[in-house]
């Protein structure tokens, strides 16, 4: 048995077929368990401190199904349930935690060197199974990434879902392969050398299955979401509510072998304590990490604009390793699209690009005409690595109206623009499935309710959703089976033409990141952002020791001269988006170019040029050590 399994909720197997049955329910005086199958029995839980009832049952094998009973009267699935066969209003399974793990030599991937790849299992391949995205683990290995961040698992209504309606917390989905399948893709991809990250939602729960308020005081009346309860994290209780979800978190890490956790929507989490229930959740996953000798992170998403989240306890943050940052998209892309409504109408000015590069935030205490209100604090001295950066995800993609991805928007030439600044920015870089051969299925919002009220209420939510961006014509409606179909994957498109060239171009500037120091060190100290001669046009300076790179992007759809300050020297054409190999019209920039301090460049519609000094060194694997104490001027 682990280190603590006999502390833990839920149905814990303790061996020689006898089960721990632990329970948080201070709403109820009587609690039961009834075990269902292999023979059904009803065993009283005897009562302890702070609302925990529990007990040793015997003759409980793995696979047996269970409920709660409550008072003689409610019925229900385990909170802790590890798995729900039959759905959100199902028994429990009792699970056997043991599993033939055979990455016993993984300790994970440095943050600096995530490359990750969020996707959603049941659109990324036809069958919809963890299982089946082993079979497409030599593609991304191929393709570079070095982390795959699974959208929500855990058990929700139906058979589709985005994942962030889900209740019971433990339980990974029944239709993409429950906890078994689960381990097996981890196990995989950490045989393969990829880290796994988890979205996670710790802001609310979804509307229906959701049983933990007749259990205890898991939510609080004190403070709103957009999308239901709040949680109860810091009133009467919350001691009690922390615990489940810390749990949780271990479980995904400790049981499961999960790399990092993605931690949805943190802005909604509310929570007024003198140690927020994050810093507690940090502090825990941090412990755990030294325990198991693996290096594990917590990514947050937040709507915040605030460093205080990434930065250390020592400094008055809640130290957590990383955070999504939305900033750096809405700039790229009002830059691109000329998006200007909802929550764009704060961005596209060329200085703001500038800015998400030089500092991560774009507002950082300034005046916000969308929130009507200044926004934001400096991030300047926080390290490159804690920002994620992506040109699509989830969000981006889903939340418009009919879930049409970038290159909807776009050329085709302003698309590998996209992946230049974001793959060979100094953030870790994030994409969304199928950006990297151009995938034309959108990314819809989709459910499977069964309570009609609540359908008709999802319908509804969206609509007021998309009010602010004016969109027109009428949403998919997010209850059709045919929704979730059409965004499915169509991964043959990569086989020919220009989904073929963006897929080469994207694995390029994959190999560019990984092998050349300068673009693989994640670092604001060796890095120099500025404007070029023409007002479209930005620099992008990065070094490390002798090797230096300058990355050139040109965010307009003519032609332009540009003059540009570059170190002294010989300088290699090492990619140009616009070169025929890349479908492009053709490069404008000699293969070499001899600068005296300042070149001038001929960039061809939203080209993206990597120039590097050609004293520079290619280094093959990573692990080179930090920058030197003198790196030299530009």
């Amino acid at each position: 048995m682990n280190r603590d399994r006999r502390s833990l909720l839920g149905a814990i197997p303790l061996g020689g077929g006898r089960c721990l049955f632990r329970v948080w329910a201070p709403a109820a005086s009587k609690v039961e368990v009834q075990i269902l199958t292999p023979e059904q029995r009803l065993v009283p839980l005897e009562a302890r401190d702070l609302g925990y009832f529990e007990a040793v049952v015997e003759k409980v094998p793995a696979g047996a199904c269970y409920v709660f009973r409550l008072d003689d009267n409610l019925s229900r699935p385990d909170p802790a349930s590890r798995y729900q066969p039959q759905g959100v209003h199902g028994p429990s399974q009792v699970v056997d935690f043991n599993f033939d793990w055979t990455d016993q030599a993984w300790h994970g991937v440095s943050l600096q060197h995530y490359i990750l790849y969020e996707l959603h299992v049941g659109l990324f391949t036809s069958e919809g199974t963890f299982d089946a995205i082993i079979s497409r683990l030599p593609y991304l290995q191929e393709l570079g990434i070095t982390a795959i961040e699974l959208m929500p698992i855990v058990e929700f209504p139906g058979a589709r879902n985005w994942g962030y309606d889900g209740v019971d917390l433990f339980a990974a989905h029944s239709s993409y392969g429950g906890p078994e399948g689960l381990k097996r893709l981890v196990n995989a991809c950490h045989q393969a050398g990829l880290a796994v990250v988890l979205d996670v939602v710790y802001n609310h729960l979804g509307p229906e299955g959701n049983y933990l308020a007749e259990f205890g005081p898991y939510f609080t009346e004190r403070y709103k979401t957009p999308w239901g309860l709040a949680l109860n994290f810091d009133g009467p209780h919350s001691d009690e509510v922390r615990r489940l979800f810390i749990q949780n978190a271990l479980y995904w890490l400790t049981e499961c072998h999960i790399d990092a956790l993605r931690l949805d929507a943190i802005h909604a989490i509310l929570d007024h304590s003198a140690t927020p229930f994050l810093q507690e959740l940090g502090q825990a996953v941090h412990l755990r990490a030294e325990e198991l000798n693996r290096r594990i992170y917590l990514i947050a998403e937040s709507g915040l604009n605030d460093s205080r989240i990434i930065r250390s306890i020592e400094l008055g943050g809640m130290g957590l390793d990383a955070q999504w940052n939305d900033d750096f998209h809405h700039a790229l892309r009002t830059l691109l699209t000329g998006d200007r409504k909802g929550y764009y109408e704060d961005f596209g000015r060329f200085s703001q690009l500038t800015k998400a590069y030089q500092e991560g935030y774009v507002y950082s205490g300034q005046y916000s005409n969308y929130r009507r209100r200044r926004f934001g604090n400096s991030a300047r001295t926080q390290p490159r690595h804690q920002f994620v950066v992506f040109a699509q995800n989830h969000d981006q993609v889903g939340n418009r109206m009919r879930g049409e991805r970038l290159g909807e928007h776009v050329t085709f030439e302003a698309l590998k623009l996209a992946a230049a600044a974001v793959l060979l920015s100094p953030f870790v870089p994030l994409l969304f499935m199928g950006e990297e051969y151009g995938e034309t299925a959108p990314f819809q919002y989709f459910v499977s309710h069964t309570d009609p009220d609540l359908i008709e209420a999802v319908r509804q939510g969206r609509k007021r959703e998309f009010r602010s961006f004016a969109w027109e014509g009428e949403q998919p409606d997010p209850q059709a089976e045919g929704t979730f179909q059409r965004c499915k994957l169509n991964a043959d498109l990569q086989a020919a033409g220009k989904h073929r060239a963006l897929l080469e171009f994207y694995k390029e500037l994959i190999r560019l990141r990984k092998t050349h120091a300068a673009l693989a060190l994640l670092s604001h100290d060796t890095l120099e952002v500025c404007a070029g001669s023409q007002p479209s046009v930005l620099l992008i300076r990065r070094r490390f020791e002798d090797d230096r790179v300058c990355l050139v992007l040109h965010l307009n759809e003519s032609a332009v001269n540009a003059k540009l300050e570059i170190l002294e020297g010989t300088w290699a054409k090492i990619l140009d988006s616009s070169d025929t190999r890349w479908n492009g019209p053709g490069t404008l920039i000699p293969a070499q170019i001899e600068s005296s301090g300042e070149i001038s460049l001929r960039l061809g519609p939203y080209a993206a040029v990597l120039l590097a000094s050609c004293a520079y060194i290619e280094s093959a694997v990573w692990g080179f050590p930090g920058p030197s104490a003198s790196c030299g001027p530009w």
